[in-house]
């Protein structure tokens, strides 16, 4: 369980004891959560020296889940990408056993009608190295399509990204207009394709908001485990100061239900602080 980014200077004070240097953000962060989204690499390339540097920081156990380089993911029909692609799982390669399963985000002028085009690219990624796959269109979640597209991925021993984003837009004061990076309004489908998934919850500002909808989740992924399936469990908030509260408030649910969970490592962390 973690967040989408570690290098968020709010969370001093926070997740963050007061004083933390930038230099340590990702060392402290994996000394109280358990894994992270790779959102960096999504956006910049980065020397394989800081690569090596964070594996070095990551302890055993600690998952780092690399963003696919929008380059790849974002500039036309994934065709004729293996090759960048081969290159990105390279550059991550020192992660080693701390590096968790690659995250394609697809943009949402990515349709059903470039399936055949996915498929051609999925196809040509290595098994051994986990995937999983977000779609953005909504003409996705037509029953026929999704069916599909879940049906591929399976065939291929991947995961269909979880995206949940209905805590803001079910809620009256549109939380996403406080960010310049809006998740799209989505159905949720549920569905694991694989021996693990991949959940990203994007949660309200306000924590109470969020109890019924992470709840759900609670009894859902506490499923999935009890049937051996791996849940790798992201959090985004339009206001990210808050995300690290609502991951230790989903643990806090999943230890309710009884939930076969190991501690949080940030319950036992040197000078912890309350929730938010």
């Amino acid at each position: 369980m973690g967040c989408a980014v570690w290098g968020h200077a709010p969370w001093l004070g926070g997740l963050y004891p007061s004083g933390t240097a930038s230099r340590d953000f990702l060392k402290t962060y994996a000394q109280r959560l358990t894994a992270v989204e790779g959102n960096t690499t999504f956006h910049v390339l980065p020397a394989v020296t800081s690569v090596q540097r964070w594996a070095s920081q990551l302890p055993e156990g600690f998952r780092f889940l690399p963003k696919i380089h929008r380059d790849i993911s974002h500039e036309g029909p994934l065709v004729g990408k293996t090759v960048l692609a081969a290159q990105f799982r390279q550059l991550m390669a020192p992660l080693g056993t701390r590096g968790g399963p690659f995250f394609l985000q697809l943009p949402p002028s990515y349709g059903p009608n470039r399936l055949a085009d996915l498929a051609a690219f999925l196809v040509r990624w290595p098994t051994e190295t986990p995937l999983a796959v977000e779609v953005r269109d909504l003409a996705w979640f037509r029953r026929k399509t999704l069916a599909q597209l879940d049906a591929l991925l399976s065939s291929l021993g991947m995961a269909r990204v979880l995206l949940d984003t209905t805590p803001c837009y079910d809620a009256p004061d549109l939380p996403m207009r406080l960010t310049q990076n809006s998740k799209p309004d989505l159905p949720v489908a549920a569905h694991v394709t694989c021996g693990f998934t991949m959940v990203r919850y994007i949660g309200h500002p306000r924590l109470d908001l969020n109890e019924p909808y992470l709840r759900q989740w609670a009894s859902r992924v506490d499923g999935w485990i009890r049937a051996g399936i791996d849940v790798y469990f992201l959090v985004h908030c339009p206001v990210e100061d808050h995300s690290p509260g609502m991951v230790r408030r989903f643990q806090q649910l999943l230890l309710e239900r009884g939930a076969p969970v190991p501690p949080l490592p940030w319950d036992t962390a040197p000078g912890q602080l309350p929730l938010l």
